[in-house]
C-alpha cells in the first residue's frame, strides 16, 4: 500500500477522489432527504384536501352513504365518531393501518357507549378523542398527519394520512381520515438513488482520471529536474543546469532556485579547487627552499644559511596560520558579541611600526577582538609594503557605522584591480615578490572577517594619491 501511494500523483488523485466522494455523498443525501420531504409534503397536502372535502360534506349534513369521497378514487377514507368507532369508510377498502381504527367496514347499527360489543375500538373514554372545542358545522383548522398503508380493491400501497375533526349538527364530533398514496415519493426516491449509485462511481472515475492526468502534466517538469540532478550528481559536472519551464509557477521558481544553488555550488567548488592549487603552489616554494638549505647543510655544514632557514620556517608558519583562519571562516565560524574599541585596537596595531600615524576617536563595535586586530594588522602590512614614506590610520563614526581608513602615499591600486585584490592568492605585478613573505591572503582574510562582522571592506584612492582601504562596521 505504501508503494502504491508512494508518489505525489497517486496521493493527489486519491485525495481529490475522496474529497469529491464525500461531497457527492453529502450532496446526494441532502437531495434525497429534500426530495422525500417535498413529496411527502405534497402527499400530505393532497390527503388534507380530501379529508377537508369529506368534512365539509359532513358539516353540511350529507349522509354517510352519499359522501363523494368514499368512492376510493382519491385514496382511502375513514370517518370515526367520538368513541373512535368507524361510521363510514371507502367502498373497496380491505385493510388499513396508521389511523385510530383498523376497521374497514362501518357498524351495521349504532349502540350506546359501553355496550360491550367486544370489538375493542370504541369503548375508550371520550376524553381520549377530545380535540379543540368546535361549534356545530365547524371544521378544525388543524390537521394531524401520519404514515400507514391500505389495501384497496386488492392493491396495497403506502399512504400519507391526514386527520381533520368536524362538529356536526346531528351526529356529534367526527374525525375524518383521508390518505394520499406515497408511490410517487417512493418511485422518485428510488430513481434518484439508482441514478446516484450509477452516476457517482462514473463521476469519481472521471475525477480520478482527470486528476491523474493533470497531476502528471503538472509534475512532468519536476521529473525533468530530478533526472537532470541525478545526471549532474553522477557526472559531477556542476556546469550543467536543470531545465526551467516557462510556466512562471512554483515549479519554475523551484528550477530557478535549483540553478542558482548549482551556480553557487559550482563557484564554491571552483574556489576551493583554486584555493587548494594556490595553497599547494605557495607552500611548495618555502618547503623546497628549506629542503635545499637542509640538504646543503647536511653535506656542507659550514654553508648552512641559518637565517634563511628561519625566514622560510616563519613564512611557512604564517601561511599555515592564514590557511587555518580561512578554513574556519569558510566553515561559517561566527564572531562573538564582545565590545571592541576600534581606536585602541588601531593604536595597538600601529605600535612599533615606522611611519604610521593614527587619528582616532573612540568608537565601539561588537565582534572578535582577535579577528578585527588581524584585519588592521593585514591592512597596515599591505599599506607599509606599498607606501613611500607614510601610512595614516583614521578611526571615526559615520551614522550607525564605524569607519577605519588606512591610507598610504604609494602608487595606489588601479581601478580595474580594486576588487580583484581581495581574491585569495592574488598579487599585483608590483607586489609579486615573495621576499617580504606575502602570499596574497592578507586582504582576502581582511574582507572575509569584515563580512562575518556584518561590515564591508573597500579599496579606493587616498588623499595622498595612494591606496585607501575603508573598513565599515556597525556600531554597538
Amino acid at each position: 500500500m505504501r508503494r502504491l501511494f508512494g508518489s505525489v500523483r497517486a496521493r493527489a488523485t486519491l485525495g481529490a477522489t475522496l474529497v469529491v466522494a464525500v461531497a457527492l455523498v453529502a450532496a446526494g443525501a441532502a437531495v434525497l432527504l429534500s426530495l422525500r420531504s417535498n413529496l411527502i409534503g405534497e402527499a400530505g397536502t393532497q390527503a388534507e384536501r380530501s379529508a377537508r372535502a369529506v368534512a365539509s360534506e359532513l358539516a353540511a349534513g350529507t349522509p354517510y352513504d352519499k359522501l363523494s369521497g368514499l368512492d376510493g378514487d382519491d385514496g382511502p377514507v375513514q370517518v370515526l365518531d367520538e368513541q373512535k368507532r368507524l361510521v363510514a369508510a371507502s367502498e373497496d377498502l380491505e385493510r388499513i393501518s396508521g389511523t385510530d381504527s383498523d376497521r374497514v367496514k362501518p357498524r351495521p347499527a349504532a349502540t350506546p357507549s359501553g355496550d360491550g360489543d367486544g370489538d375493542g375500538d370504541g369503548d375508550d373514554d371520550s376524553d381520549d378523542a377530545g380535540g379543540e372545542a368546535l361549534e356545530p358545522g365547524e371544521i378544525s383548522g388543524e390537521s394531524l398527519f401520519s404514515n400507514g398503508s391500505a389495501t384497496i380493491d386488492g392493491e396495497a400501497q403506502d399512504y400519507r394520512f391526514a386527520a381533520v375533526e368536524v362538529e356536526t349538527h346531528d351526529r356529534g364530533h367526527l374525525k375524518v381520515y383521508a390518505g394520499s398514496p406515497l408511490a410517487a415519493e417512493h418511485g422518485a426516491v428510488r430513481t434518484a438513488l439508482t441514478v446516484m449509485l450509477i452516476g457517482f462511481p462514473l463521476l469519481l472515475g472521471v475525477v480520478a482520471a482527470v486528476t491523474w492526468l493533470v497531476t502528471r502534466r503538472a509534475l512532468r517538469p519536476v521529473e525533468g529536474i530530478r533526472r537532470e540532478m541525478a545526471a549532474i550528481t553522477q557526472s559531477e559536472d556542476l556546469a550543467r543546469r536543470v531545465p526551467e519551464p516557462d510556466t512562471h509557477d512554483e515549479i519554475a521558481r523551484l528550477a530557478s532556485t535549483t540553478n542558482e544553488t548549482l551556480a553557487a555550488l559550482e563557484t564554491s567548488v571552483e574556489r576551493q579547487r583554486r584555493f587548494v592549487a594556490d595553497a599547494s603552489h605557495e607552500l611548495r616554494s618555502p618547503i623546497a627552499s628549506l629542503r635545499t638549505q637542509l640538504e646543503v647543510a647536511a653535506a656542507h655544514p659550514e654553508l648552512l644559511d641559518l637565517d634563511g632557514a628561519v625566514e622560510d620556517t616563519v613564512r611557512l608558519q604564517r601561511l599555515a596560520a592564514d590557511l587555518l583562519l580561512l578554513a574556519r571562516l569558510d566553515a561559517g565560524e561566527r564572531p562573538n558579541d564582545a565590545k571592541v574599541d576600534l581606536a585602541g585596537l588601531a593604536r595597538e596595531a600601529a605600535e612599533g611600526r615606522t611611519g604610521v600615524t593614527v587619528d582616532a576617536e573612540p568608537v565601539e563595535v561588537a565582534g572578535s577582538r582577535g579577528q578585527l586586530g588581524r584585519v588592521l594588522a593585514n591592512l597596515l602590512d599591505n599599506a607599509q609594503r606599498h607606501a613611500r614614506s607614510a601610512v595614516t590610520v583614521n578611526v571615526r563614526s559615520e551614522g550607525d557605522r564605524a569607519v577605519v581608513g588606512v591610507a598610504d602615499d604609494g602608487d595606489g591600486v588601479p581601478d580595474g584591480d580594486r576588487e580583484r585584490i581581495f581574491e585569495r592568492f592574488v598579487r599585483l605585478d608590483a607586489a609579486r615578490s615573495r621576499d617580504d613573505g606575502g602570499a596574497g591572503l592578507g586582504l582576502a582574510i581582511a574582507r572575509d572577517v569584515a563580512v562575518r562582522h556584518g561590515g564591508t571592506l573597500t579599496a579606493g584612492r587616498g588623499p595622498a594619491g595612494g591606496a585607501l582601504f575603508e573598513l565599515r562596521l556597525p556600531l554597538v
